[in-house]
């Protein structure tokens, strides 16, 4: 069993232990030693401890999970709850990344997984929603109106500002040309990031999710209140509709899942190895190269041995020369060890690996040839590779089903135990939060459109942020289709729930501000997207304040306008 998994069981473990320790007295069954109905009772223990007997109790959630009544102590669950969720969605992408290794993409898909991330909300909003009393429903229907606008609003100008400023680089310095001499000091509009093609469609993909807001505002015009449920019915059975059109799309046409699995497995190096070391147009990135011999050089001796240049071939797992492992690291050294010393320096080491993965760009000598045959397949030599091939599949076969086999059960354990902790502590950390804002004496609006929002969401900001700090127009591009994605599925998904908790319990509901604000905020940053590629900094000036104004926005409409 893993260390990570061991410790999610101990905390879990620890809460059940908490959780079953609590108990909850009525202060009417407390005494103080009076007599009561002529009934002389003793001195409680409550007395010679001095403790109160007003002291307040909670309903444990479930339960048997803790809770509090303190602010300081409903923070403290909050963060326990925020571990336990960080964890969960670590099991959920290892377990992910390997199951997209025994099965690649198809029809469990990157969608299916992304729709693990929507739990919290489902189980919060439909579980609660649907059992509970009237009042409960139309509160978990707000709230979930409120998480759906809040994660939009945040996602699009919050994460999309940071991606743009932490991800910015010289526009005028091609990202072809390894040369850092002549890039210009910073500005707002000399600087910026540059995206994909890929990358606009995806955000047009993204608008297709506001058609069911579209329709909601007909509802506006519409008095009746059988034409209001009517409206919210087609918006529904369209919302759904396209949740079911973009799963099949993702099998037909698996562009957007390779797209979002490339985003995941960025953090498993060894994957892209060689395309990190390169800048977006192929030529090698010394600077990188560099960090990364000093990652190499364990033991800070200047210079890498043999045993340190395996340890990254074997990483990079290269097979298309059709050489076994050892055969192919000592045909490296031979390349990067010009001495013959076994010692390689910083400075071979560089040359090494810009000769090594830019073979196609020739010398100085001329002899650009010498080492192509590390990258390029060579033709007359196809035959004997896939014989090679062949042999190699042989003597893995038998080791690589049970490995599969093994592999298989390690993905469903770690996607069972992330997704069973997530749907556990969904409800406990939603309620926490509201209990938390209450007993704080936070506006319930900051508590539905910020914390809730920010609770759910910071781990993707997170990767994002990361993601966009290698300053290639790759991650850049990966980054914010991996937003895209993510509004699209929280629009359609979010709105889909809400929708059925409306019209399952004839909640009386008119068209929000929440729909409103998030089709303005969807349609700007979609459209910008789609006629542009390159966005300067200042746009991410502009992201950062429409968070605010989006918020000020709904805030206007509601308290002010009576928009519900």
């Amino acid at each position: 069993m893993s260390r990570p998994a061991l410790l999610t069981i101990l905390l879990i473990l620890q809460l059940v232990h908490f959780g079953s320790s609590r108990f909850v007295r009525d202060s009417d069954l407390i005494s103080d030693g009076s007599i009561i109905e002529n009934k002389i009772t003793q001195p409680s223990i409550l007395e010679v401890v001095d403790l109160q007997a007003d002291t307040v109790t909670c309903e444990p959630v479930y339960g048997f999970l803790p809770c509090a009544t303190s602010v300081w102590g409903l923070l403290f669950l909050i963060i326990v709850y925020e571990v336990l969720l960080s964890l969960a969605d670590q099991y959920v992408s290892a377990g992910s990344e390997l199951f997209f290794e025994l099965f690649g993409t198809g029809i469990f898909g990157a969608s299916a997984f992304h729709m693990l991330g929507m739990i919290p909300q489902v189980g919060l909003v439909l579980v609660t929603g649907v059992t509970g009393s009237t009042e409960t429903a139309e509160a978990m229907a707000e709230m979930n109106m409120g998480l759906l606008a809040g994660s939009a609003i945040m996602l699009l100008t919050l994460v999309w500002g940071s991606v743009v400023a932490f991800g910015s680089h010289d526009l005028s310095v091609s990202q072809t040309s390894s040369n850092t001499e002549n890039k210009k000091s910073f500005s707002l509009t000399g600087y910026g990031v540059t995206t994909d093609v890929e990358t606009k469609a995806t955000a047009r993909i993204m608008m297709f999710s506001l058609i069911p807001f579209l329709v909601l505002q007909v509802a506006k015009m519409l008095s009746s209140s059988s034409g209001i449920r009517v409206v919210i019915l087609v918006s529904l059975l369209i919302a759904f509709a396209f949740l079911v059109i973009y799963c099949i799309y993702q099998i037909m046409q698996p562009w957007i899942q390779k797209r979002r699995l490339d985003f995941v497995m960025r953090k498993y190096a060894h994957k892209n190895l060689l395309q990190s070391l390169l800048t977006v147009g192929g030529n090698p990135n010394v600077s990188i190269i560099q960090g990364l011999f000093h990652k190499l050089d364990q033991n800070n001796n200047t210079y890498i041995s043999s045993h340190e240049l395996r340890a990254l071939i074997l990483g990079i797992q290269i097979e298309e020369v059709g050489l076994d492992d050892d055969d192919y690291a000592a045909k490296v050294m031979e390349e990067f060890d010009i001495p013959g010393d076994s010692q390689i320096v910083e400075t071979e080491f560089v040359n090494g690996i810009s000769k090594w993965i830019n073979p196609a760009k020739p010398s100085a000598n001329g002899s650009s040839h010498e080492h192509k045959w590390f990258f390029r397949r060579n033709p007359k030599n196809e035959k004997t590779k896939e014989d090679q091939k062949r042999l190699v599949a042989k003597k893995k076969k038998a080791k690589g089903a049970d490995k599969s086999w093994t592999n298989l059960v390690k993905a469903a354990y770690l996607l069972i135990l992330g997704t069973g902790i997530t749907v556990l502590l969904a409800v406990p950390l939603m309620q926490t939060m509201k209990e938390f804002s209450t007993a704080a004496s936070i506006p319930s609006f900051l508590t539905s459109y910020i914390l809730i929002p920010w609770a759910t969401n910071y781990r993707l900001a997170l990767r994002s942020v990361a993601s966009a700090r290698e300053k290639t127009d790759n991650a850049i591009s990966l980054t914010l289709s991996e937003i895209y994605n993510g509004v699209f599925m929280n629009n359609i998904m979010g709105l889909t729930i809400f929708l059925a908790l409306v019209y399952i319990r004839n909640l009386s509901w008119e068209v929000s501000a929440e729909s409103l604000v998030v089709l303005i905020i969807c349609t700007v940053m979609g459209l910008s997207t789609s006629f542009s590629r390159k966005f300067p900094f200042w746009t991410s000036v502009i992201a950062y304040i429409l968070y605010p104004v989006s918020l000020l926005l709904v805030y206007v409409l509601t308290t002010f306008f009576g928009w519900s």
